[in-house]
């Protein structure tokens, strides 16, 4: 046989709870403080598999997030 190296999968918390149903908040484009936390470093937006966001939540989160891009509130890119 030849070295195989086995891949170490990392556990991911995720919260089982939604943010915004807990709060009694709904996602909105100008409220980036929260915004970024469903952001990765490379500009990417985090699933609700990871996040432990409900689908109805998740939904709007995106399109807040993709708002807030267009008026330039959150980069488009991360840091490089």
């Amino acid at each position: 046989m030849k070295n195989v190296k086995k891949r170490v999968m990392k556990k991911i918390i995720v919260p089982k709870d939604c943010y915004f149903c807990k709060e009694k908040k709904e996602p909105k484009f100008y409220d980036v403080e929260v915004l970024q936390r469903y952001v990765t470093e490379r500009g990417k937006i985090v699933g609700k598999d990871r996040s432990g966001i409900c689908t109805k939540h998740q939904g709007r989160l995106t399109l807040a997030i993709k708002y807030a891009r267009h008026l330039a509130l959150l980069p488009f890119i991360g840091n490089r």
